[in-house]
């Protein structure tokens, strides 16, 4: 007998053992203790009640094997010092509002930094802002405030913008009204000078439409420039002018230490000669000549565009140039103009970073200087930092690491000028002489705009108290929390001797969890099929004290509540009884595993071998069965313990009974002897114990009846199975052997019809043929799979010469005549050839037999094509093939000076010969893919040529999402891609691909055009599309 108090001797020290040690420790008095002799001591020890509690301290987890250990249950969170802060997960409001004088932050939507850069320097243009802000809204003007405004052109969205930037209480706005409007890619870095361009193009078409004249020349007034392209000829000295205009001059820098090197640059003379020679109107031919640059006209805000992106022919990738480019603080551009003398100075207004080594990734920020206060500040999204001392610094802009071996060291830079490697865009505005007028250096924001910031702002200063609210209601129910936690914890322990009650541990972590909002106490899960709790439920729950149980209840409510009466007999008992078994099996395996290899003597029993190499497993799953069936019907399904459906080590297939492996599916013996094995009584007799169930089959017992009838009726058909292929092979050897074949390409002589079968006959037969008691036999021939509903033939004899004919088998006439007594022949098709004499001479001319159905053919096409244009997942395969001699050596002058009106005198270029270009001529026929009515498919594979490249599409993707696809492969631009069909550009972005024509199976011809300095490199790719 044990007794409770030498219980505790019988447990190793609860922090030192895990919960198998814990589980095998409260049930170890089985190997002494019978079913019928289990006493209230013995449940206690298999309810692991009198187990030591774990001090605070002792665990670093809870342990889940001791229903006494309230350690590491979340308590730790609320018994040590409080703080405010872990009540809650909200942010201060206060740290989204705007700080006392300084500008609002723009948010970045993914990769929108560079149009939050050019947005902010616009911004500070205060000609620029203060013409937007009289721009006509009549929408703004009649506005609801009990709605949110939505602005809907270009200019509305501006003006909004440009007013929340002004006047906004928050830290940072979000541009996505205006970036949407643009229809730009939030997760696609554009390149910013081509953005820079396109936006202003945009606004300054927007804004001339206007009514208010002063306004439709207001991007020409502050950005436009005059120069002119001035050409002179060697010959007779003829001087001509083409006057331009520009909206910032784009300067190389390569080579270049400073911005004056690259103004000198943009504006030297220019030798034509050579085949880059000048058609002179005096002269009437063409002469070596000159060309340079005069500029004229400067606007009050000069836009430079350092050109640090540049093309790089080695490895046909774009690179960023990582020059060090110093300029001045005041920029004197007079020695630059034409025809003018006196001062023409520019103040540095603004400078663009672009961060990163890479063209095709980085970061882009802006230093832009305040033209109120002449203070800097740093624009980086969200975040603005004004820089101290009314001084540019750029700072860690600089210390960005190069990819080359030897660092380039950053060059002094002398007062009033500074030096940078990473900036790409200069602003200079003209120097004025200081104005009395303290208007034109503030801009007042409309009184219309104005209702629609402060409505904002009323909507922010709501979200705020909102979220004040929200962050006081936390933290004072974590303090009620708090002290309900510190009431109740200690009152958890239940002593020794004492009423207690079992509670569920997931509950108990859920109530000191804050995050998890309290439900009531739920215990249904932990009970047996007796209503109590279940012994191997001990862990999943913590026994805690009468006193604190009452508590819980009261508040959360929930059950059902588990005393010391829930406590369950029978269940012990059964375990008991199992685990006796248990011990005992591993005996009776030993003795039956030598009694097995004896020879029986007298009567025996037939044991399949399967079930007797697994019987100890299986006779350990039906014990675990027979306890796990005591479980309540929520827990486990009965027989699906954690050992259920497993079978000892080998390959034997599942088995759910006993010695089932040598039963038929009529239930008698199997005929299959190899899979038995004969055993005595005495072993069978202990097998029996385990097994009551098991089906029972003596040595007398004869093999059944039906089984073996079966068997030699499988027999007998094989026999005649290879008898039969036998004969049809040598009747139509050489169809077998695919010898002496008729094709339509060449007509064979001495025969003017030919039969057709579908090919899928031919596949079939041959397989039988092969393997005649493996496969069925054929029958019949289905040559209704090639005709249509009304009885006509589906293919005509140039689509069977041009590739239909893969879906059929040509036979001659011997052939047919053997097929047609062989097989049941639905429908005979032939194919026959007729000379005719014409006027001409002698013709020769292909009948089918049934004929051609026209309509159904066409239907048939028809929704070929349409399976065409509705394509998924086809393979594209891109070759990037560059031609050297098709290099254009001069530029257009558009090149040097962007949104310039100049054309030059253009020259009639030489045709691109497309037959002589290989890659024109592999354009295939779009009738090439074909599918028969009957579901047979053509697919002709592509062989991939050495350096190409796959891409996967479908029919609904855009023409840009395939221009991307091309960039991500070859790392060439979108806007630098030209596709066309058949010569047949493809413009439209938007479309897709299967509206535009590209089909599988269809060659697309990609021009990508790489500029690099004066030089347009022109690139061809042919993407070939074939469907996989």
């Amino acid at each position: 007998m044990v007794h409770p108090g030498s219980s505790h001797s019988r447990y190793c020290p609860v922090r030192t053992r895990e919960r198998n040690c814990l589980e095998k420790a409260a049930w170890r008095w089985v190997e002494t203790v019978k079913p019928e002799e289990i006493s209230w001591e013995h449940i206690e020890l298999a309810y692991r009640i009198n187990l030591p509690a774990c001090k605070r301290g002792a665990c670093r987890r809870n342990c889940k094997g001791n229903p006494n250990c309230l350690v590491g249950i979340g308590e730790q969170a609320w018994l040590g010092e409080i703080d405010e802060n872990a009540f809650h997960n909200i942010d201060d409001p206060n740290s989204e509002r705007r700080d006392k004088n300084t500008f609002v932050g723009l948010t970045n939507l993914g990769a929108t930094c560079y149009v939050n850069t050019f947005l902010q320097v616009w911004f500070h243009n205060l000609e620029l802002r203060r013409s937007l802000y009289q721009c006509h809204n009549s929408r703004a003007q009649e506005h609801n405030s009990e709605s949110d405004y939505e602005p809907q052109s270009i200019c509305e969205h501006l003006q909004y913008l440009f007013a929340l930037l002004q006047n906004s209480n928050r830290k940072y706005i979000d541009p996505s009204g205006l970036v949407k409007a643009l229809g730009l890619d939030t997760g696609q870095q554009q390149d910013a000078q081509e953005f820079s361009k396109l936006f202003l193009s945009l606004l300054e078409d927007t804004l001339s439409k206007q009514k208010n004249p002063n306004l439709q020349n207001v991007i020409q007034r502050q950005f436009c420039g005059q120069f002119s392209y001035v050409t002179v000829c060697n010959q007779c000295g003829r001087s001509s002018a083409l006057p331009s205009r520009f909206y910032e001059l784009e300067l190389n820098i390569q080579g270049h230490k400073n911005l004056t090197e690259c103004v000198t640059e943009f504006l030297k003379e220019e030798k034509l000669d050579g085949d880059n020679r000048y058609f002179c109107e005096s002269c009437q031919s063409k002469q070596n000549a000159t060309r340079r640059i005069r500029l004229h006209s400067l606007p009050p805000t000069l836009n430079l565009q350092l050109m640090r992106f540049v093309f790089d022919r080695q490895t046909g990738h774009k690179k960023k140039l990582n020059t060090f480019i110093s300029f001045p603080e005041q920029l004197d551009m007079g020695p630059f103009l034409e025809g003018k003398s006196g001062w023409c100075v520019y103040e540095l207004s603004a400078v663009l970073i672009h961060r990163g080594i890479s063209a095709y990734s980085g970061h882009y920020i802006a230093h832009v200087k305040d033209a109120r206060t002449s203070d800097w500040y740093k624009f980086n999204d969200e975040e603005i930092e004004k820089m101290e001392g009314k001084k540019l610094q750029l700072g860690i802009e600089e210390d960005i690491a190069e990819t080359v071996k030897s660092q380039t060291r950053k060059p002094k830079c002398g007062k009033g000028y500074h030096c940078s490697r990473n900036a790409y865009m200069l602003v200079y505005k003209v120097q004025e002489e200081e104005s009395s007028d303290p208007s034109r250096a503030s801009v007042e924001v409309p009184a219309f705009l104005q209702r629609l910031v402060d409505q904002d702002n009323h909507k922010f200063e709501e979200w705020c108290c909102e979220m004040a609210d929200m962050r006081k209601q936390s933290v004072d129910k974590g303090k009620a929390k708090h002290e309900e936690v510190k009431e109740l914890y200690e009152l958890l322990p239940a002593k020794d001797g004492e009423p207690y009650e079992f509670i569920s541990l997931d509950w108990l972590k859920k109530w000191l969890d804050d995050a998890t909002a309290t439900k009531e106490i739920d215990n249904s899960l932990f009970l047996c099929s007796h209503g109590k709790l279940h012994p191997d439920n001990v862990g999943e729950s913590k026994r805690v004290s009468l006193q604190a149980a009452k508590l819980l209840y009261e508040r959360y409510g929930g059950g059902p509540r588990l005393d010391s009466s829930s406590l369950c007999r029978e269940c012990v008992g059964q375990r008991c009884r199992v685990l006796r078994l248990k011990n005992q099996l591993n005996e009776d395996y030993k003795e039956v595993s030598n009694l097995v290899k004896r020879t029986p003597s007298g009567e025996g029993y037939w044991v399949g071998k399967a079930s007797l190499r697994s019987w100890r497993q299986l006779a350990l799953e039906q014990l675990e069965e027979d306890e796990h069936k005591t479980k309540h019907s929520n827990g486990e399904t009965n027989g699906q313990g954690p050992h259920s459906n497993k079978l000892s080590e080998g390959n034997e297939e599942e088995m759910k009974t006993f010695n089932e492996d040598i039963v038929c599916s009529h239930g008698g013996l199997s005929i299959m002897d190899t899979e038995r094995k004969l055993v005595s009584t005495e072993v069978w007799t202990k097998l029996r114990a385990y097994f009551a169930k098991a089906p029972e089959f003596t040595q007398s017992q004869e093999p059944c009846q039906q089984c073996l009838t079966l068997e030699q009726e499988e027999k007998d058909n094989e026999a005649v199975s290879k008898m039969m292929a036998l004969d049809q092979k040598n009747q139509l050897l050489n169809l077998f052997h695919e010898k002496n074949r008729p094709t339509l390409t060449k007509w064979p002589q001495g025969t003017d019809v030919l039969y057709v079968v579908p090919l899928f006959f031919v596949d079939e037969w041959r397989k039988f043929i092969r393997r005649p008691t493996k496969s069925s036999p054929v029958s019949n021939v289905g040559n209704s799979l090639l005709l249509c509903p009304h009885g006509g033939f589906m293919f005509t004899y140039d689509s069977l010469v041009n590739g239909d004919a893969q879906h059929i088998a040509l036979l001659w006439p011997s052939e047919w005549e053997v097929i047609s007594r062989l097989f049941i022949v639905d429908h005979s098709i032939s194919i026959h050839l007729s000379q005719q004499t014409t006027p001409t001479g002698p013709t020769t001319q292909y009948t089918t037999q049934p004929d051609l159905c026209w309509e159904c053919r066409e239907g048939f096409l028809f929704q070929q094509q349409r399976d065409l244009r509705e394509y998924t997942q086809a393979t594209i395969y891109i070759r990037k093939v560059i031609e050297d001699k098709r290099m254009i050596k001069e530029a257009a002058p558009e090149l040097n000076a962007s949104s310039s009106e100049a054309e030059e005198d253009k020259e009639e270029q030489p045709k691109v010969d497309g037959e002589k270009d290989p890659d024109f001529g592999q354009v295939t026929k779009q009738g090439a893919h074909l599918k028969t009515p009957g579901g047979i498919r053509r697919s002709t594979r592509h062989r991939k040529l050495r350096g190409e490249k796959a891409l996967i599409v479908s029919a609904n993707q855009t023409l840009k999402e395939l221009k991307i696809q091309i960039m991500h492969a070859f790392s060439v631009a979108p806007f630098d891609q030209n596709l066309s069909i058949d010569g047949k550009s493809l413009t439209d972005d938007t479309a897709t691909l299967g509206s535009l024509g590209v089909i599988p199976e269809i060659s697309v011809i990609s021009l990508i055009f790489c500029p690099l300095l004066n030089v347009l490199c022109i690139c061809r790719s042919t993407v070939i599309c074939r469907l996989c």
